[in-house]
């Protein structure tokens, strides 16, 4: 029973309308900060180099470099105070953490656009969908004349 109620909580404060970010992705992270009585918006740029959890407690750290050396923070992705994440870049990794980051340095640090070099995929999926579009016409076509007769 208490499981049951606790589950129905946690869905009531997971975040609508969030990207789906993978291992991989540049991301800008604009989180709300408080000084005082003023509250600002900063951004975080950055590699998500590890998600974990899941529901309300789901969380990605990402990586960037400030003055040559390496930050990471480890966002909650449902909190209140992470305001928008904007998906800037897909990067190809064959990984789900991507700690081997923290050692390169200089353009060795940078990963893959995952959409580079899959073209032939696209193209074969716009072959297929032609085709399933082609047989739903016939199949239309073929159901009205047998409706007509």
């Amino acid at each position: 029973m208490s499981d049951a109620i606790l589950q129905a909580v946690q869905q009531t404060q997971i975040q609508s309308g969030r990207p789906v970010v993978s291992i991989g992705d540049t991301i800008d992270v604009h989180v709300r900060i408080i000084e005082g009585a003023k509250e600002r918006i900063q951004v975080f740029t950055g590699v998500v180099i590890k998600r974990q959890g899941s529901g309300v407690e789901q969380t990605i750290t990402v990586r960037r470099i400030v003055a040559n050396e390496g930050v990471e923070r480890t966002f909650p992705i449902n909190s209140p105070r992470v305001a928008k994440i904007e998906i800037v870049r897909h990067g190809h990794t064959r990984r789900s953490k991507l700690y081997y980051l923290r050692e390169r340095v200089g353009k060795k640090r940078r990963l893959r656009d995952r959409h580079r070099g899959l073209g032939w995929l696209t193209e074969q999926q716009d072959k297929a969908d032609a085709a399933r579009a082609e047989m739903d016409a016939k199949e239309k076509a073929a159901e009205e004349a047998a409706a007509t007769e």
